[in-house]
C-alpha cells in the first residue's frame, strides 16, 4: 500500500503541466507570428510591384523605357518616387496622349488600385517622395493667413494670387488650382511636375504646405465673401486694368463729350 501511494501524483501536478504547456505555446506564437506577418506584408508588396510592372510595360514603357531609364520621348523615372506617379496618373496627365509644350489634365485612365501598383513599381526603381497620408495634406486647423503669405511669395507669380492659373512662355502655362484635390496639390509641391519647381520639406515644411492648401480652399470656396465687390474672375491686375480702361476711361470720355456738347449748345443759345 505504501508503494502504491508513493506513485500517486500531486493534485496540482496536472495544472502545473498545463500552465507550462500554455506558456510554451505563447512563447512560440510570440516568436514566430511577427515573422509570419512581416513575410506576408513583404509578399503582398512584391505582388503589388509585379502588377505595377505589368501595367508599366503596357502604358508607360514606350516613352519612359523598359526599366524607367527614360528615352528621347520621356524622362527617366528613376528616383521620382511614388508621389510623382500618384500625381501624374491620378490627374490624368499620364499616360500622355501626345507630346507637346505641356501635358494637360484629362480624365483618369487607371483606377486608384492600379495607380498604387504603378507607384509601387516606380518607387522600387529608386528612392523618392512617398504618397502623403491624409493627415499630411488635410487643411483642418491650418493657418489660412500664413498660407496666403506663402502662396503669394512662392506661387502667385505663375498661378495668380488666387490660384486661377496663368500663361508662361513657349506655350506652357500654370494650371488653375481651383477644385484640385488637396493630395495632388501637396504632391505637386513635393515633386515639382513639368514646369513647376519642387518644394521639399526643407523649403516648405509639412505645416507650410497645409497652410497653402487651406488658403486655396478658402479663396476658391463658394462661401468666400468678396469685400471689394466683383472679383473679375480673380485674375488680378490684367482683368482689373482692362476693366478700368474700357469702363472707367470710357465713362470719362463719354462725360467729357457730354460736357463739351452741353457747353457748345449753351454758347449758341
Amino acid at each position: 500500500m505504501k508503494k502504491l501511494s508513493a506513485r500517486r501524483r500531486h493534485p496540482l501536478a496536472a495544472l502545473v503541466v498545463l500552465t507550462i504547456a500554455l506558456a510554451a505555446c505563447a512563447g512560440l506564437y510570440t516568436a514566430f507570428a511577427p515573422a509570419d506577418k512581416a513575410v506576408a506584408e513583404e509578399t503582398a508588396q512584391t505582388l503589388t510591384i509585379e502588377e505595377g510592372k505589368k501595367l508599366y510595360a503596357v502604358g508607360c514603357a514606350s516613352c519612359h523605357g523598359t526599366g524607367g531609364q527614360g528615352t528621347s520621348d520621356g524622362p527617366s523615372l528613376v528616383g521620382v518616387g511614388a508621389a510623382a506617379v500618384d500625381f501624374q496618373v491620378g490627374t490624368g496627365r499620364m499616360p500622355a496622349q501626345q507630346p507637346g509644350a505641356q501635358v494637360p489634365k484629362k480624365p483618369v485612365v487607371y483606377s486608384q488600385a492600379e495607380i498604387d501598383q504603378l507607384a509601387a513599381y516606380i518607387a522600387s526603381l529608386g528612392a523618392g517622395p512617398e504618397i502623403p497620408t491624409e493627415n499630411e495634406y488635410d487643411p483642418e486647423g491650418a493657418d489660412i493667413a500664413e498660407g496666403g503669405e506663402l502662396f503669394r511669395t512662392n506661387c502667385a507669380q505663375c498661378h495668380n494670387f488666387t490660384g486661377k492659373g496663368g500663361a508662361l512662355s513657349e506655350g506652357k502655362y500654370a494650371p488653375s488650382l481651383e477644385g484640385v484635390d488637396p493630395k495632388h496639390i501637396y504632391e505637386a509641391m513635393q515633386t515639382g511636375p513639368q514646369n513647376m519647381p519642387s518644394f521639399p520639406d526643407t523649403t516648405l515644411s509639412e505645416e507650410n504646405k497645409k497652410d497653402i492648401i487651406a488658403y486655396l480652399d478658402a479663396v476658391n470656396s463658394d462661401d468666400t465673401v468678396e469685400p471689394g465687390g466683383l472679383s473679375l474672375g480673380g485674375l488680378g491686375p490684367v482683368s482689373e486694368g482692362l476693366f478700368g480702361w474700357v469702363f472707367g476711361l470710357g465713362s470719362l470720355i463719354a462725360v467729357a463729350v457730354w460736357v463739351a456738347a452741353r457747353t457748345a449748345k449753351a454758347k449758341k443759345s
